[in-house]
């Protein structure tokens, strides 16, 4: 599935893409009748970029939107260029202690977005996920995303087990979250330092077999109460919050390096 984010919505991802500069933008179509406010702050930025907005009603913004919530604002952009998968290797060669996040199967566009905005918020490199049976970078994945897409490199790969492989090659340790698993993602076992990949499975379904197999480890998120599992991109947010959290403290735990 191709990344096909040609309709952006949303006062902040909206702002957050004519900030950017990195993709190509074809049109703007601003809510009649409002010319104050952050609407104001979006029309000006446009201009700054050489984009003159036009001005519709609010039945024309409901139908470019797709029934999304727009906020009196829609862009048409180009697709932004993603890296190849052989382009990011390369890239990550030349960065120190690289996180990568990996998506086993997510289709939702909503938890695509929010996990690029995770993504985004502590420092990872890139997110990669197989070209078939995943959520497109959809303009629902932009804004849920908060901006974050414009900036966060998603990268598809046609295999995603054996990408897994390659990234042992290049020194990654490659950690699944799985609720079922054993080790606990705050417990003292887990070392978080160096090159990693961390691999989230999807909707309902969790890692898959032959996923779950190339992974040097499994950790689950510990949870009291009723509730069985997380949503896939609140799990992201949590795992990547205490990973962020283990480096900053410089904190040694356990899982094994590859050496």
């Amino acid at each position: 599935m191709t990344d096909t984010a040609d309709v952006v919505f949303g006062v902040n991802p909206v702002l957050a893409v004519l900030g950017d500069g990195a993709r190509p933008v074809e049109s703007l179509s601003l809510l009649q009748g409002v010319r104050g406010g952050r609407l104001r702050e979006v029309e000006l930025l446009a201009l700054e970029r050489g984009v003159k907005p036009r001005f519709v009603e609010r039945p024309a913004l409901d139908r470019l939107a797709g029934g999304g919530v727009h906020q009196g604002v829609v862009l048409r952009v180009g697709v932004r260029v993603q890296p190849t998968w052989e382009g990011l290797l390369e890239r990550l060669e030349e960065r120190v202690d690289p996180v990568l996040v990996l998506l086993d199967g997510v289709e939702d566009p909503r938890n695509l977005g929010a996990i690029l905005r995770s993504a985004e918020a502590f420092g990872v490199e890139a997110v990669v996920l197989p070209r078939d049976r995943a959520a497109p970078l959809s303009g629902v994945a932009v804004k849920a995303s908060a901006g974050a897409a414009g900036r966060m490199d998603t990268v598809r790969v046609t295999n995603l087990a054996r990408a897994m492989v390659e990234l042992k090659h290049y020194g990654f340790r490659v950690i699944g979250l799985d609720g079922a698993a054993q080790d606990s993602l705050h417990g003292s076992g887990a070392d978080w330092r160096g090159p990693l990949a961390l691999v989230l499975g999807g909707e309902g379904k969790g890692l898959r077999r032959l996923t779950r197999e190339r992974c040097d480890g499994l950790l689950a998120i510990p949870m009291t109460g009723g509730v069985g599992s997380l949503n896939v991109a609140t799990a992201a947010g949590i795992a990547l919050y205490e990973l962020r959290r283990r480096r900053m403290e410089g904190a040694d735990a356990g899982i094994p390096r590859i050496e």
